[in-house]
């Protein structure tokens, strides 16, 4: 056949501009292209029919039928929407060609001024699904060959750009370039329009260019002037980005990405790391595309530590400047984590080249971030109106971990064009605002889980975008002053204090209020009168009848006969910390001497924000309570049976015991069980442990203001103080322990091991333990949910399943042994089977076969996820499904499966699209997802069937992804926590300087710093319960991890033959199983708090309407 080229010259411009690979060839291909057909640059959508009705070969029509599809949709009108619209966009990033794009699609004139001259940005974007089948709908796949193949779901900034720059020069767009924007120039006069300062010198007719609406998506350092931006800060965040040159070799191919792991939950890879390079890391990311791209987190006293920054600077810009960092040592350290995270498969790293011809390795700050407050405005001089918007990170920028940026880039391009068409309908300037308005407060929740399922259903309508969409969330009248005659004021960044998060609803209120209730708490007690907030306390009968009222049966009266005073205060103190969640901030000396007044009234107010709203009536408070610290609580419970634990392994490790499972036959509770000896002391803390406890800070030795106190073991430290005695890391509740031996504390990753223990492992996060029969690691996670490792507890309390005990060493196995190796498994009949009606009342029959025990798994998780999704699916169902899927052979189940997937694969071949254009997932059902990744952990035959295959590697990507998100979006929480508490911390330490010192003061002012300070404690007491809840959630994250461990290692004993195995193995595989059952309860236990808790805020709700 003979080449297209041969007879229209405009061909083989055509395919030289498809090709183009640098923005100067796009342009000058684009150039040749439109004088070949006798065209203009820049004219619109006539342009681009006028280029579709001349190219109508082949190769060019492909891309017209996308491109029509897109601009046939109702909402564009054909074109027409907004023909008389003149607009603007300032900047050529990913997010300003985006949504020139639209607009041109809309039918309006669109003109694009960019201040550089070339695309040079290496660094890779990660690509909701949504984005990818948005770009691949714009003809992606057309410009860019490689784009998202097989299980890819990024792209870099380059390439993308790119790719829509050509679309938007073939939809007519006029694109200027090496022009800056500077600002606006308002109309001289009536009748004439808005224009732009350009430099340096724009030409004529892009200078005298007037439009009605300017787009600007400059970035974070330009917003126009009269937007707001809010800055917000977190803890000092230095993030790391290195682009290696991708040789494209079968070595580098094969070498798996990393979507993301998290020090906060994979406690052993960034272990591993820390010893074998003595680099310290808080996360990593490894994409490939143009280059080996990586970006990771590094802590500053590390890049000290290792040479890269020369001098520790309080100024983040002076910290990370230029002058401040050793580029060779910079390069060192990247070239380092990257060898480490990839195994050092990627051979010789070499870095790409900058814009400036230098190695692509930068440092950056992102502990602080800019938030636009509103999204538009409209100004009006001389009866002109002008709209104007932000897209992109001058809207918003981006926390870079959560790989959002592009994503919500793009969502905000389609509400700001949708908001542009809203303006050409003639629709009132206030209505348009307020809805624009309504649109950007959701942007910053939306993830690709909360918005509607079938992508291929996105357009510019926010309907088919958002579910649950109220567009008058903001009023009109709500959105005036965003409409000005003409904006005076320059741009403000208000460097607001961080969000605190949860707002103080259970303040104390006044010292009155506070003492009235401590009188009707107590009231009726022997013994006990309480007429103030200092001396009615110093015998310590007054707290403990407190603490009794408010659970009784903790403090028996009886038990308080012989104790003194300070013995029954500190004895009182350690059941509420236990007991309630109520932490200490004062020491049981403070109370009885009453040296400690702030400090008591502050204690008090902790119970009477968590308890006011219970009734005055005997009978325990519910754990459940909402006013209680359940969090807190739960969290201390569980530190300590992981302490517990681990001081158990190790003594048993030490003694070359085997490891025994704690069995209890009881029904569930539905609290994490206690410590082994009773939760009080029957002997209080010793006075040479309180004394002093609550004045000096048992570290720095420095004095502790009251709300500068944090309890921990009896002891009170600054919370600035209370960090790794390794990393100088923070110290989060839940996640440190106390070394027996130098009585330091520790992070888990930095806590010392005894020498007997194993070395943590030198793998990377794509590297489990390999054992015969296993896939790959990358395969194997097809169907793996994955999170990280980190020390689990071995704790007393309900088991799911009984396991028989192994047999002797040196013995054969037993005969109810199955053909896997795996010993069989009792059901009890507990409460926990009828948890949901859509479960049986009772563990039915087990399945006579290996798969119809997995499907069985599997229906169970998907219909307890179905009918309950608050409970997580029931997500031990998951090691039902490890512990049963063994081989994948002669079961009518497994034959199934084998012709669905033949099927698949025939209508796939079959299928009029070409698979170099069309790479879609396959839509699942959760009982088929569910079964077919229990087929592909058990069977090698997935490679056979690629588009099942390629389905599911992208499925476990995504589940990657949003696990490395969820714990990004932690961290970044919790450094946002820390940070409102030494905000806190100062304002109390102000209040409380002024109570002491002012003792001449008016006993109205002395009140009102009072009230004050109980307001401060009681913003201090939620920010602390949130702290909580994101540690419980961390915990969670590090038992999946845990359990994906344990699943692999149980699959390579499982996969061998019975009867090569050896005692050893046996006895391992048993350790191994019963690791993997005590870990599944500990999950167990997680679930049910959260059960109780939605349970709880079910009925709370429920009480408030009745």
């Amino acid at each position: 056949m003979a080449s297209p080229t041969s007879t229209n010259p405009a061909h083989a411009h055509f395919e030289s501009f498809l090709q183009a690979q640098l923005c100067q060839d796009v342009l000058s291909s684009f150039q040749e292209l439109c004088g070949a057909l006798g065209l203009e640059p820049g004219g619109g959508l006539p342009q681009y029919h006028k280029i579709k009705d001349q190219l109508n070969y082949w190769s060019a029509k492909s891309l017209w039928t996308k491109l029509d599809k897109r601009a046939g949709q109702p909402v564009y009108q054909q074109g027409r929407a907004c023909t008389s619209t003149k607009c603007l966009v300032v900047g050529a990033g990913p997010c300003g060609l985006r949504v020139a794009v639209e607009l041109a699609l809309l039918g309006a004139r669109v003109v694009l001024v960019e201040k550089r001259t070339k695309f040079s940005r290496h660094n890779v974007l990660h690509l909701w699904p949504f984005t990818i089948h948005d770009l691949r709908a714009l003809g992606a796949k057309k410009f860019y060959g490689r784009f998202c193949t097989g299980t890819l779901d990024h792209i870099s900034i380059r390439q993308l750009q790119l790719l829509l720059l050509k679309v938007a020069l073939l939809l007519g767009v006029e694109i200027h370039w090496g022009v800056t924007f500077t600002g606006l120039q308002p109309p001289p006069r009536k009748g004439s329009g808005w224009r732009a300062q350009l430099q340096p010198n724009p030409p004529a007719q892009l200078a005298n260019y007037e439009f009605d609406v300017l787009i600007s998506a400059a970035g974070g350092k330009f917003v126009p002037e009269g937007f707001k931006v809010r800055e917000m800060r977190g803890k000092l965040a230095i993030g790391i980005t290195a682009n290696f040159v991708n040789g494209r070799t079968v070595e580098e191919t094969q070498v798996p990405e990393i979507s993301g792991v998290a020090r906060i939950y994979n406690q052993s890879f960034f272990q591993s790391l820390l010893k074998a390079t003595g680099i310290d890391l808080e996360n990593i990311v490894y994409y490939k595309d143009d280059t080996h791209y990586f970006v990771m987190t590094a802590k500053k006293q590390c890049l000290l530590r290792l040479g890269v920054l020369r001098q520790d600077w309080p100024d983040t810009n002076r910290l990370l400047g230029s002058a401040n960092v050793v580029p060779e040592a910079l390069q060192r350290f990247t070239r380092a984590a990257a060898d480490f995270a990839t195994h050092g498969k990627l051979g010789k790293l070499e870095f790409a080249q900058d814009a400036h011809g230098q190695p692509d390795v930068s440092a950056f700050d992102f502990t602080s971030m800019m938030r636009a407050e509103s999204s538009a405005r409209v100004q009006e001089k001389h009866g002109a109106r002008l709209l104007l918007g932000l897209v992109g990170d001058c809207l918003v920028e981006p926390f870079w971990p959560l790989g959002t940026g592009v994503a919500r880039g793009f969502l905000a391009a389609f509400d700001a064009a949708w908001m542009v068409k809203r303006w050409a309908e003639g629709a009132e300037s206030l209505e348009v605002l307020a809805e624009r308005e309504s649109l950007y407060q959701l942007l910053s929740q939306t993830s690709p889980e909360n918005m509607h399922r079938n992508v291929a259903q996105y357009g510019l309508d926010p309907a088919t975008r958002y579910p649950n969409l109220n567009l008058r969330a903001v009023t009109p009248n709500q959105v005036r002053d965003l409409y000005d005659v003409l904006a005076k004021e320059p741009v403000q960044r208000n460097n607001d204090k961080t969000d605190t998060g949860m707002p103080a609803t259970g303040s104390a209120g006044t010292q009155e209020e506070l003492l009235r209730w401590c009188q009707e708490q107590t009231a009726g007690y022997p013994g006990v009168h309480v007429s103030d907030l200092s001396s009615s306390w110093a015998d310590g009968l007054a707290l403990c009848a407190l603490v009794y009222r408010l659970q009784p049966g903790l403090l028996e009266p009886s038990e308080l006969q012989g104790l003194g005073a300070l013995e029954a205060t500190a004895w009182a103190l350690k059941v509420a910390e236990n007991e309630l969640g109520i932490t200490p901030v004062v020491s049981a000396q403070a109370v009885v001497a009453g040296s400690d007044p702030l400090g008591l009234i502050a204690y008090l107010s902790h119970f009477h924000s968590a308890f006011k709203s219970m009734a005055h009536s005997p009978g325990p408070v519910s754990q459940a309570s909402p006013g209680t610290s359940s969090a807190v609580l739960f969290l201390s419970k569980l530190q300590r049976t992981l302490q517990r634990s681990r001081a158990k392994e190790n003594a048993e490790d030490a003694g070359g015991k085997k490891l025994r499972l704690e069995m209890e036959a009881e029904t569930p509770s539905t609290e994490v069980p206690p410590d082994p000896e009773p939760g009080v002391p029957l002997t209080p803390p010793s006075q040479h442990q309180e004394a002093g406890a609550g004045d000096l800070c048992a570290l720095c030795g420095e004095h502790l203001y009251v709300l500068e106190r944090l309890c921990v073991n009896g002891h009170f430290f600054h919370r600035s103080c209370f960090r790794c005695h390794t990393c100088e890391a923070t110290l989060w509740p839940g996640g440190y322990e106390q070394h027996p031996g130098d009585g330091h504390f520790y992070c888990l990753q930095h806590l010392p091991q005894t020498d007997h223990k194993a070395e943590g492992s030198d793998r990377g996060p794509e590297s489990p333990v390999k054992t015969e029969g296993v896939s790959s690691p990358h395969q194997v996670r097809i169907a793996c949910h994955q999170a990280s490792q980190l020390p689990q507890p071995r704790r007393r309390g309900p088991v799911l399943f009984q396991i028989p005990a192994s047999p002797p060493v040196g013995r054969s196995a037993s005969p109810a042994r199955s053909a896997s190796g795996c010993p069989p498994l009792t059901l009890p009949l507990t409460r926990k089977w009828s948890l949901h009606p859509s479960l049986p009342a009772a563990a039915p029959p087990w399945p006579a076969t290996p798969w119809r025990a997995a499907l069985w798994a599997g229906a169970c998780q998907s219909r307890a996820l179905k009918s309950l999704p608050d409970l997580q699916g029931l997500r031990h169902h998951h090691a039902l499904c490890c512990l049963t899927g063994a081989g994948a052979g002669g079961s009518r189940t497994s034959q199934f499966f084998f012709s669905a997937l033949v099927a698949m694969e025939k209508e796939e071949k079959e299928s009029p699209f070409s698979s170099e254009e069309e790479e879609e997932d396959v839509p699942l059902d959760s009982d088929v997802e569910q079964a077919l990744q229990t087929f592909a952990k058990t069977s090698g035959t997935m490679n056979n069937y690629p588009t099942w295959r390629r389905t599911l590697l992208r499925r476990a990507k995504e589940e990657e992804m949003k696990r490395f998100c969820k714990a990004q979006t932690i961290q970044r929480r919790l450094n946002e926590i820390e940070a409102a508490l030494r905000e806190l911390e100062a304002e109390g330490v102000k209040l409380e300087l002024a109570l002491r010192r002012q003792s001449s003061s008016p006993e109205q002012q002395k009140k009102l710093w009072v009230g004050q300070l109980l307001q401060l404690v009681d913003k201090k007491n939620s920010l602390v319960a949130e702290e909580a809840e994101l540690m419980i959630t961390v915990q969670e994250l590090n038992l999946e991890e845990k359990q994906w461990q344990l699943d692999q290692e149980l699959r390579g004993y499982m996969n061998r033959e019975e009867n090569l195995k050896t005692a050893a193995d046996r006895q391992a595989e048993d350790q191994v199983l019963r690791k993997l059952v005590d870990l599944v309860n500990q999950r167990d236990a997680l679930i049910r708090f959260q059960e109780e808790r939605r349970l709880s805020e079910l009925a709370l709700g429920t009480g408030a309407q009745g």
